[in-house]
């Protein structure tokens, strides 16, 4: 998967962290030490980790993903991160 989005709450910029959805792949996540969560009430899963975004994105700029654009949506803060694909 060349794309991924990491997001978490303003108020909460030391952590946790959102890394992924269910369908994201599961060598990164484990990479990441994320865990699958679903929250009361939702229909879906995410991926969550206890490190602050900084750490999340420095570990995965080790594994070749560059952020391509930030912004902030409402109280949560979003990041784009690409990796080539060779």
């Amino acid at each position: 998967m060349p794309y991924m989005f990491v997001s978490t709450q303003i108020r909460l910029e030391t952590g946790p962290t959102n890394v992924g959805d269910e369908y994201s792949d599961p060598t990164i996540m484990n990479y990441l030490g994320a865990r699958k969560t679903t929250m009361l009430g939702n229909n879906f899963s995410e991926y969550h980790v206890d490190d602050p975004p900084r750490l999340v994105l420095d570990k995965l700029e080790k594994m070749g993903f560059r952020v391509l654009t930030m912004t902030g949506v409402g109280q949560t803060l979003v990041w784009c991160l690409h990796k080539e694909t060779v």
